[in-house]
């Protein structure tokens, strides 16, 4: 039901571009703007496979080996320092998003696959990739969100099968309905708010995250070594 919420908002944030890409993928609009929105959409589809083949096959060895707040935090750590090198290695210049290869969109498809370690984040990951290649901030953050929402709307089919034979006691429906919402209007503002920053902060952005991630991280772990 939460990552519903957070599909939806996705959804709902980059209307136009879905909008932008179903058109084109059906061969509606000009030449040029059908043939620009089916290489996003297979961009998309080359970014996504990664993450799906190594979830399948991976995520409950993966959650089962790192699943555990000692390991949390301490890759909590690791996601800040990652953020943190992917500002200073990435590649000089900046790109516009409209000239991402296949290349590149696998690439960053390959760092998503990292966010299957608990504490490492998915959309860090996957803007350090775009970084790494060259792309401007903002056009890293906006490719990441896109490629979140079928993630996002695959993980959520996976768990519908083991809740159609699980037994959902009274109430729980309605209040994680209520949790959806909640998530869904968070993502949203999260979402409309990271898009003007990663535009207006094209040099250092990820910097205040890396921190963020780094002092939380080294908290947790004084914390769990000392209780």
């Amino acid at each position: 039901m939460l990552h519903t919420g957070t599909a939806t908002a996705l959804i709902v944030y980059f209307w136009r571009d879905w909008w932008d890409l179903a058109r084109g993928v059906l061969g509606f609009g000009a030449n040029q703007e059908v043939n620009d929105a089916r290489l996003a959409f297979v961009l998309i589809v080359i970014a996504t496979i990664p993450a799906v083949i190594a979830g399948f096959v991976l995520e409950k060895f993966v959650r089962g080996l790192f699943a555990s707040p000692l390991v949390a935090a301490s890759f909590l750590v690791v996601n800040g320092l990652l953020l943190m090198l992917g500002e200073r290695l990435r590649a000089l210049g900046s790109r516009p998003l409209a000239t991402l290869t296949a290349r590149d969109a696998l690439i960053i498809g390959l760092w998503q696959c990292t966010a299957l370690i608990p504490g490492i984040s998915r959309s860090g990951a996957t803007i350090v990739g775009a970084l790494l290649r060259g792309i401007d901030h903002e056009g890293s953050a906006r490719f990441s969100f896109l490629i979140a929402t079928p993630v996002i709307i695959g993980a959520t089919v996976l768990e519908v099968p083991k809740l159609l034979h699980e037994q959902v006691a009274s109430g729980v429906f309605a209040l994680s309905a209520m949790a959806a919402v909640v998530a869904g209007v968070t993502a949203w503002l999260s979402t409309w708010f990271l898009m003007r920053y990663f535009r207006d902060h094209n040099e250092w952005a990820l910097n205040p995250f890396a921190y963020y991630c780094i002092f939380f991280g080294l908290g947790a772990l004084v914390v769990l070594v000392l209780t």
